[in-house]
């Protein structure tokens, strides 16, 4: 019994283009425009996940449930972020505030951990 395996043959150039990618997405963001920054993050994410499940994990040689779990997977984590991020992302709600060691001052240091605690 032979088995044929398939495999891609050009790791290297595959790398070297996830490597590229990477410079882009660090770079990116040191521009301060907002637009580019979310791009960057979040767009060349969605094509270094997509290489490396391709072309690394041949995810498209396997078989077709295992497509569907990894497809349920993503939608689930999704909406899962949908249903979360409108209560993250606010500085405070009803009957709650987001507790200020989670922000940052002017000097980029995190504020007091324990505010109400007493310094002795």
């Amino acid at each position: 019994m032979t088995e044929e395996h398939t495999h891609h043959g050009n790791y290297v150039k595959i790398w070297a283009i996830l490597v590229g990618l990477l410079v882009v997405s660090v770079v990116g963001p040191m521009a301060g425009i907002k637009v580019l920054t979310l791009l960057t993050a979040f767009g060349i994410a969605i094509v270094k996940a997509y290489l490396v499940a391709k072309n690394f994990m041949h995810i498209d040689h396997a078989p077709r449930f295992v497509t569907y779990i990894t497809a349920t997977c993503l939608l689930f984590m999704l909406l899962f972020f949908a249903g979360t991020s409108p209560d993250v992302m606010k500085p405070d709600g009803d009957n709650w505030v987001k507790p200020g060691w989670h922000e940052v001052n002017i000097e980029g240091e995190l504020g007091d951990v324990h505010p109400h605690a007493e310094h002795h």
